[in-house]
């Protein structure tokens, strides 16, 4: 069996050997020396390389002969990489510095395109300046538990809850050490669950106290040394419960009150009173154990967010929110019970201990790093910055004053404000440039002219006081985009006069017009005036309005209507008649079938009597009628085939 450490009282052999364990450790990737030049002054010379930091040449021939060199081409390549180019013996250092290297000077003689150790070169460069591969940024993730390792193969851990929160790892071993002092009058804990109704909570000694030393027993004495003292004792516990969870529904009440409402039941009251009464009594424990809190060293708590109010956000409350003893176990827990917090006890201070080789934890730690899930390789460029908004352009007074009365003259044409538009048309109509002037831009209306709103707004006061008495102009076109695709579909009509809209064909404002109405005030008003414009040209106008043709073409549509309802009532009427006969020969079938059965008083007869299918219904619903009548009709139907066929046999 393994023997089993203590975390507040290790062996002091064993204490002295520790050292903290980590995963494999990698040495950090060697920094590259990259051989920065300063460039010189460039000579006034037109021989002159400005990528070699100013090279010079005496004739056209070296200069061109330098251009064919593998030093210039890899300067050209490194700049373009965003590098710093070199000099002549930098760069026969790096040539010499290669293993295998095919070009070995900036000989013009061995130049290629595509010279292998130009490419080695650069390929080279790029390597050691490329960002580390997701792999080698991968970092650890941290444990719950702190291992240290002691020669020649044991390995401890504790829990990295039992330091305090602002310790760093490297401090580890270092607290750990501290920890084994004994202090005075022990160290104390205070252990606290809750959940589902269920609390259980203790106050527990870790650590014995300093003035309790054992007795040391002498070597001479012949008696059996005493039983040591265990170094973890219980010195207060209280457990409890109380209805707040309904049965298998999981979650408290309140937590379902705030989410779906306040329930209204038996039940639901019940387990709000049991959370009170729950919260009520953690509250009076607290109270009573506030000394013995106030001693203790950590302060562990399993609530969850809801539960944690319990203990920390109330007036007076005896543990405060930002308590540097606070802790949570780190590790899974079960149901609050005083069993279980003797096994979060012992789980919390009983030392992990194993036995591995330096291959065996190297072998280990590999399988471990390389079950890490890689991590997303992050774009090396730089994301463009967004785009600027335009500024919205400062208007003048005037500008303001202009579109002010741009937008009150719409709004009174398409809400048909007849009188207000009338009185403002007098005092502002010639500053907005007439009836016929085009609509702005800026205003987002899509019609061209005053007309065109009038009409699509269905106002026929409005449309027949530009026609008349501004002479609007009906001939404007209409925009492309002049009418919303959600406002072609009422445009839409069955009458004779509808305007007949093709695709891209020509439209103008007796177009756009949605109703009988605004369509015959064009028309009335091409014939009392047909010179002011091209009406069945230019605008589009069918035809003239003429009173007596329209009432006859009404009459004659109200004629073909009752037509067609007198032509209506005609079928139904020969269709109720026909069904009536159908139904009279049925009954006079069934009336005629032939007794087959003798009538003899004492001959058996069906359960309920025979007094006739009239009595059989009586009582019944509506449907069970109906399904007695489709019976009847069936038995009748197999009667009357049965008396066909007799008849021909």
């Amino acid at each position: 069996m393994a023997q089993r450490y203590h975390v507040f009282s290790l062996p002091p052999e064993l204490l002295e050997t520790l050292t903290p364990r980590n995963l494999i450790s990698r040495p950090p990737p060697p920094e590259v020396s990259t051989l920065v030049q300063t460039a010189p002054p460039v000579p006034d010379n037109a021989r002159a390389c400005n990528i070699c930091l100013g090279a010079t040449f005496v004739d056209v021939t070296e200069q061109r002969s330098h251009f064919r060199s593998d030093w210039h081409r890899y300067n050209v390549k490194i700049r373009l990489r965003g590098g710093s180019p070199v000099t002549e013996p930098a760069f026969a250092q790096l040539v010499d510095g290669l293993e295998d290297s095919l070009s070995g000077s900036a000989s013009s003689d061995e130049s290629s395109d595509d010279s292998d150790a130009v490419k080695a070169l650069v390929s080279k460069i790029k390597r050691t300046s490329r960002s580390p591969s997701p792999s080698e940024e991968r970092q650890t993730p941290l444990t719950a538990v702190a291992w240290f390792h002691s020669p020649p193969s044991t390995q401890i851990g504790m829990y990295r809850m039992l330091f305090p929160i602002d310790t760093p790892a490297p401090l580890y071993l270092a607290e750990l050490k501290r920890i084994q002092e004994r202090v005075k009058g022990g160290r104390k804990w205070a252990m606290f669950m809750v959940a589902g109704g269920h609390f259980a909570g203790a106050i527990v000694e870790v650590s014995r106290p300093a003035e309790d030393q054992d007795s040391v027993v002498s070597a001479k004495a012949k008696k059996k040394p005493p039983k040591p003292k265990p170094e973890t004792s219980i010195l207060k516990h209280k457990t409890f419960h109380r209805y707040t969870t309904r049965r298998k529904q999981g979650g408290s009440q309140s937590v379902n009150d705030n989410s779906k409402g306040a329930a209204i039941s038996a039940g639901a009251m019940l387990r709000r009173y049991g959370e009170q009464a729950l919260r009520d009594d953690i509250r009076n424990l607290l109270l009573d154990w506030a000394d013995d809190i106030q001693d203790c060293e950590r302060i562990w708590l399993r609530a969850s967010v809801s539960n944690r109010r319990i203990f920390l956000d109330y007036e007076n409350c005896v543990i405060n929110k930002g308590d540097d003893r606070l802790r949570t176990f780190p590790f899974p827990t079960r149901r609050p019970t005083q069993s279980e917090l003797v096994r979060c006890l012992l789980e919390l201070t009983q030392v992990k201990t194993s036995h591995l080789t330096e291959e065996a934890l190297r072998a280990q730690d590999e399988a471990f790093l390389a079950s890490l899930p890689k991590p997303k390789a992050t774009p090396s460029t730089a994301p463009a910055p967004p785009p600027e908004k335009a500024k919205p352009q400062r208007l003048t007074k005037e500008e303001e004053a202009y579109r002010e009365k741009w937008s009150r003259l719409l709004d009174m044409i398409s809400k048909g404000r007849s009188e207000p538009l009338k009185s403002f048309w007098e005092r502002e109509g010639a500053s907005l440039g007439g009836v016929d002037a085009l609509i702005p831009e800026w205003t987002g209306d899509r019609r061209a002219s005053l007309l065109q709103v009038a009409v699509q707004s269905g106002q026929e006061d409005v449309t027949q006081w530009l026609l008349y008495e501004l002479h609007a102009d009906p001939t404007i076109i209409v925009p492309s985009s002049g009418v919303h695709q959600e406002d072609k579909a009422p445009n839409e009509s069955d009458a004779s006069d509808a305007p007949l809209q093709g695709a891209g064909s020509r439209r103008t404002a007796y177009d756009l017009a949605r109703t009988r109405a605004v369509r015959d005030i064009f028309r009335q008003c091409a014939g009392d005036h047909p010179d002011w414009w091209d009406w069945f040209g230019a605008a589009r106008v069918p035809s003239t309005f003429n009173k007596e043709k329209e009432e006859a073409r009404d009459e004659k549509k109200k004629q073909r209507k009752k037509g067609l309802k007198e032509k209506m009532r005609e079928r139904e009427a020969r269709e109720r008649e026909r069904e009536g006969k159908q139904t009279d020969i049925d009954d006079e079938q069934v009336e005629a079938k032939p007794e087959l059965r003798s009538q003899d008083p004492t001959a058996p007869r069906k359960l309920g009597g025979s007094s006739g299918t009239a009595d059989g219904v009586l009582g019944l619903t509506v449907e069970l009628r109906a399904k007695v009548e489709r019976e009847r009709r069936a038995r009748a139907a197999e009667a009357r085939l049965k008396i066909l066929t007799g008849a021909r046999q």
